[in-house]
């Protein structure tokens, strides 16, 4: 007779794996209510699929949860699903670092309170640790002891997102376009693809342009497209979302 952990042990099921699956590199462009309905009628064929966990806010962008009744349905889902193109990008499939709200809910209903609380702390204390902070901390108290008044702690510059990790949008940002680029040819070239409305050159700046499209879904077809493209053979046009 197998051992409890014997199935575990044959699929590969690390001991302090989880009965959740994070998934990442989704496709981005695909509404996040598609996304959780596609990932929820892939994973059923693997057994009951507790709970689908995505968010819209940009740094959980192109992420998702998967949680399961038990570690060896989480693990051959892993295993086989694992590299899937799911809309045309393969999945990144790793286990999930604890489990999820509704593991905890289905298997371990008497401690959800206790597991729930035991996020804030976990937090908490992970913020207190950071390098930056102890680092700032450490100048605080240098300063008290050696006068008595601590120097001012700096504040962290604002880091700008670049340019190539915006969010989508249907206005497109052009770059290092050359300088005898016209409106007429940035209309030609990018009403190759549907639903353009708009191109808009900037007199005093000869090298940029922003062109418009109906809807975002538009927009990234035609930068997936022309990103690149050597409108004179020479110089590559750098083509992005444009900020909001």
């Amino acid at each position: 007779m197998d051992s409890p952990n014997g199935k575990a042990v044959e699929l590969g099921v690390p001991l302090d794996a989880s009965e959740t699956l994070y998934i990442s590199n989704l496709n981005e462009r695909i509404k996040l209510d598609v996304i959780k309905q596609s990932l929820r009628g892939l994973f059923k064929n693997y057994g009951t699929v507790l709970d689908v966990v995505a968010h819209k806010n940009l740094r959980m962008r192109g992420q998702a949860f998967v949680s399961f009744e038990d570690k060896e349905i989480a693990a051959l889902a892993l295993k086989e699903v694992k590299g899937f193109p799911l809309y045309s990008k393969p999945m990144q499939i790793a286990f999930a670092r604890s489990r999820s709200d509704a593991v905890v809910k289905k298997l371990a209903e008497s401690g959800f309170e206790e597991h729930k609380l035991g996020e804030a702390p976990a937090q908490t204390h992970v913020s207190w640790n950071n390098p930056h902070k102890r680092k700032a901390r450490a100048k605080h108290n240098a300063g008290q002891a050696e006068g008595g008044v601590s120097a001012p702690v700096a504040k962290r510059p604002v880091v700008q997102m670049p340019d190539e990790y915006l969010p989508p949008n249907k206005i497109l940002f052009l770059q290092n376009l050359p300088e005898n680029t016209t409106q007429q040819q940035l209309v030609e070239l990018f009403s190759q693809y549907p639903n353009l409305t708009e191109v808009r050159m900037i007199p005093t700046k000869k090298d940029i342009a922003f062109v418009e499209y109906g809807d975002e879904t538009s927009s990234g077809v035609a930068k997936d497209a022309l990103h690149n493209y050597k409108l004179d053979g020479e110089h590559k046009i750098k083509i992005t979302f444009a900020r909001k």
